[in-house]
């Protein structure tokens, strides 16, 4: 039974794992296509003008320029919806001059439809009461199925501000649902999707999701369908309180519809709305702006006017705890401010003590060559005793001589000793006196080495480096974006950054003076100046790259 046990919680445990880092996988690929947001934008700008240069070409017959209008409509309509209404009321121009039924109730769908998006509420049911239900017999299907899914539509925004699944709004909205599954495909992405609403509505999450697993192996391409299959999934989770899962498709849901350039969508919001209940204030932050953005670039007013409900709530959390940031990042500057005050007096001394060391081994230095000298004369004296015996001078008067020689040598050789001891015993009685102040083991390593200095700047420039990463916690992958793959800084395993990351976090700080650099970092001037020369040449803005430095971090 304990075996058994332990298998149910080791099984469990790998699990959990698993679905934490395929979750963080997602956010990373969340992440890194918000990032590369352009190149899709770019790709779908490509296509509008593509279609835009079509309609230049001479002699465009009325039908033509309809399916043309059309094409740039299906670019546009969840892009930016005023654009997507000019091309339909261009082409509701054309339909009523061709007197085409078909092209006229098409063009009020999309109408209706854009209309909705921009919020102009009113004006989209307008357009669906002035169509003929009857009509729509003669007309191809997928013109009825659309007409159903503007009112299915319709009817469920209504029902948001009514009583919920009980109220008129949403039973209608069901109705349409319903009659949308008799005529659909059954075999298309929309029947999984109405099917797998239908079954949740019923509590029947588990046949829902695999309804919609179905469906997404149908759709291998990351299209807009995908997209809204994810988001679907993704409401299920939330019906059964899986908060883990409800990321994981909010998230897929939002990386399709950043390739697609859809910038009218939920799922962005939802996910940022999910993160901020989890404490995550920087990542909902990101979310919440960047689908606000979205909805405004779109002009997508309903979109926009959802968003604005939450968006102030998370924005003044994210103020607040960057304020607070701030504060610990001001005491932290502060007290390595302090600290570095310290270190300078440290130096000081300890330079002061050298210095007074140094001219002691000086005056020990002249002591012994004075004593050297005394020898010498001595010596010397010596010799001058042994003419005088030469010299055949009486005994008594060479000794006596030679007596008084000695005694005056000697006597300046105690006297020279004694100084030179006393000088001594000067010394002792001053590293004596430094001993007592507590600072005799940190003066001898001084002395001996220069490793506490060596510790000391590491240690400084770790504390650097953490507290900067703190502030720009992108600053490494947002330096790195301007460089090209080959080119970009990778700091080794056991640094936050490097040497060039570290310039330019010094003057993404505001210290852009070389010379204060190579102070701070203990380069020379031109080593600073390569370094800075370098990069800027390496990367994708050789003419402006320290201005582009400078806008890393600002929102």
């Amino acid at each position: 039974m304990r075996t058994f046990l332990f298998f149910i919680m080791m099984t469990a445990t790998t699990v959990s794992a698993s679905s934490k880092a395929e979750i963080d996988s997602v956010f990373s690929a969340l992440f890194a296509t918000i990032e590369s947001e352009k190149i899709f934008i770019a790709e779908k700008e490509n296509r509008i003008y593509a279609n835009m240069k079509m309609l230049d070409i001479p002699d465009l017959s009325l039908s033509q320029r309809y399916f043309i209008n059309l094409q740039l409509y299906d670019e546009y309509c969840t892009y930016k919806v005023d654009s997507a209404i000019y091309c339909m009321e261009t082409n509701m121009k054309i339909a009523e001059q061709l007197q085409n039924i078909e092209y006229i109730y098409q063009t009020k769908l999309n109408l209706s439809f854009s209309y909705w998006i921009k919020g102009r509420f009113l004006e989209a049911v307008q357009i669906l009461e002035s169509m003929n239900r009857r009509q729509f017999d003669s007309l191809p299907k997928w013109l009825l199925i659309d007409y159903f899914e503007a009112y299915k539509r319709i009817y469920i925004y209504y029902s948001m501000n009514a009583e919920g699944k009980e109220s008129y709004y949403y039973k209608t909205s069901n109705l349409y649902r319903d009659s949308l599954l008799q005529i659909v495909s059954a075999d298309g992405i929309s029947y999984h999707v109405l099917t797998a609403e239908k079954l949740t509505d019923e509590n029947q999450t588990e046949d829902a999701k695999q309804m919609l697993f179905r469906a997404l192996d149908m759709s291998q391409a990351e299209d807009h369908e995908r997209a809204i299959l994810n988001n679907v999934l993704a409401n299920i989770y939330r019906k059964e309180g899986n908060i883990e899962m409800q990321k994981k498709y909010f998230a897929l849901s939002a990386i399709c519809d950043i390739k697609n350039a859809i910038k009218e969508n939920s799922s962005m919001m939802s996910l940022a709305l999910l993160l901020f209940e989890e404490g995550d204030i920087d990542n909902s932050y990101k979310c919440i702006k960047f689908s606000m953005d979205d909805a405004v670039f779109c002009n997508a007013r309903f979109r926009a006017f959802e968003i604005s409900k939450v968006f102030p709530i998370i924005d003044a959390a994210y103020q607040n705890k960057t304020d607070t940031q701030k504060s610990k990042l001001q005491k932290h500057l502060f007290t390595t401010s302090l600290l570095s005050l310290f270190l300078i007096i440290a130096v000081f001394y300890v330079s002061i003590q050298m210095k007074k060391y140094a001219k002691i081994r000086q005056e020990l230095y002249a002591t012994n060559k004075k004593l050297n000298e005394l020898n010498t004369n001595l010596h010397e004296s010596n010799v001058k005793l042994n003419e005088l015996n030469k010299q055949h001078l009486t005994v008594n008067q060479k000794l006596k001589e030679s007596n008084r020689i000695k005694e005056a040598y000697l006597g300046k050789f105690v006297d020279m000793c004694s100084n030179y001891i006393e000088k001594l015993n000067n010394y002792r009685r001053q590293l004596n006196r430094i001993a007592n102040n507590g600072k005799m083991d940190e003066l001898i390593k001084a002395l001996k080495s220069s490793q506490f200095i060596e510790d000391e700047l590491n240690e400084f420039y770790a504390n650097f480096d953490e507290t900067f990463l703190r502030i720009y916690p992108t600053f490494i992958n947002d330096f790195n974006a301007l460089f090209p793959n080959e080119e970009q800084q990778k700091p080794k395993q056991n640094e936050l950054l490097n040497t060039e990351l570290r310039i330019y976090a010094l003057i993404r700080l505001g210290i852009t003076d070389s010379v204060k650099i190579s102070v701070f970092l203990r380069y020379s001037i031109t080593t600073i100046y390569t370094y800075r020369s370098k990069l800027k040449n390496k990367s994708f803005y050789p003419e402006n790259f320290e201005e582009q430095v400078m806008k890393i971090g600002i929102v």
